[in-house]
């Protein structure tokens, strides 16, 4: 006789939910499964605030699953493991990300590239093996098989750290596979917002020179004083970018808004890479010819498999490397996705969610 789902799900659990394409969130109660012989059990102490979060709980891209409890850049502490675990205790500072699931016997699974399995099971609203659906990290508990689950270095800040599970390996992954992480490159961020401010921290850690692409001059001075960006280029002056043609190995398009990347292209030297890893809801106009005229490549990448994103992680550690954020209680979380909208925020909010959601 199959298991009832107050069987296979008998540990409570508190979140905050979207139930429609508003995009609203509100309280809601749900369990998660018990901690099977390879899972991992942690508290749930920091969640950050991604776009994609805003994309899904409007359903922006078409794919979400209601009710859904977003969250996937998610940090706690363990309070129960499985009788099979053999990398983490209770008491540890685990990480959570992107994904809870793969096929583990494909070529990308194979290969550490867990994130390109054709049967990758997303953090939440996604179907889980069991058929029921993923909740993510706005909730006050989470269980995950321990091979999702990443190691927290201990120098490394919880609440700022957070953001990295995604900002941090979706900007230090196509810097690595695409060989834009070599000292003294010129690499080119386009948007600084919460992947940009990332974004430039892991080019300037690997030596590159970076230069900032945004609509506006508003955040110049930042850029040049906090970050220490090398140039700043505002991409509807058609006179900075005329003169900044050609100068730039590689770039990196933070944007999740529709915009032109024509002028990006101008940009990069021959053999030039741009490297997409916002997600606009709308198709991006190409032409093909000024890709001919020089070698230059457009290219695609989304977060990073398992052993990469512990590298990323233990590389953050190492170079002191976290996001700015902004620290909220739960219950402040759709003012910050009305902010998030407006970018009003420098660079990332985060929920304090022990401290802030309790049962």
């Amino acid at each position: 006789m199959a298991k009832s789902p107050e069987t296979e799900h008998p540990v409570p659990a508190i979140g905050y939910a979207s139930r429609d394409e508003s995009g609203v969130l509100s309280p809601f109660k749900f369990s998660r499964r018990a901690t099977g012989e390879k899972d991992v059990r942690f508290k749930v102490l920091y969640c950050g605030i991604c776009h994609s979060d805003l994309h899904m709980a409007k359903n922006e891209w078409g794919f979400t699953t209601y009710p859904v409890v977003p969250g996937h850049e998610i940090v706690g502490e363990v309070t129960e493991v499985g009788s099979k675990v053999t990398k983490f205790k209770v008491g540890d500072k685990v990480g959570v990300g992107c994904m809870v699931g793969s096929c583990r016997s494909c070529d990308n699974c194979s290969n550490d590239l867990e994130n390109y399995c054709p049967s990758q099971i997303l953090t939440y609203s996604s179907k889980y093996y069991d058929g029921t659906l993923t909740y993510g990290g706005y909730s006050d508990t989470m269980v995950s098989d321990e091979h999702f689950v990443v190691r927290w270095p201990e120098n490394l800040p919880l609440d700022s750290g957070a953001p990295l599970l995604c900002a941090g390996i979706t900007t230090y992954s196509p810097l690595v596979y695409f060989g834009l992480n070599k000292p003294g490159m010129n690499i080119g961020v386009v948007g600084l917002g919460g992947l940009g401010d990332v974004a430039v921290k892991m080019a300037k850690a690997f030596g590159t020179k970076v230069t900032v692409i945004s609509t506006s001059l508003k955040k110049k001075q930042e850029a040049i004083d906090k970050l220490g960006v090398d140039a700043f280029l505002v991409s509807s002056d058609e006179e900075q970018m005329k003169g900044a043609m050609s100068t730039l190995d590689g770039i990196i398009d933070t944007v999740s808004a529709e915009h032109p990347i024509m002028p990006l292209i101008s940009l990069l030297k021959s053999h030039g890479k741009l490297i997409m890893v916002g997600a606009p809801n709308k198709p991006l106009e190409l032409s093909v010819f000024p890709l001919l005229v020089g070698r230059k490549l457009i290219a695609g990448s989304g977060i990073g498999g398992m052993k990469e994103t512990q590298d990323m992680l233990d590389f953050a550690a190492e170079k002191g490397i976290t996001a700015d954020v902004e620290l909220i209680p739960i219950d402040y979380v759709n003012t910050a996705m009305e902010r998030l909208l407006k970018s009003d925020v420098k660079y990332r909010f985060v929920i304090d969610v022990a401290k802030s959601l309790k049962a």
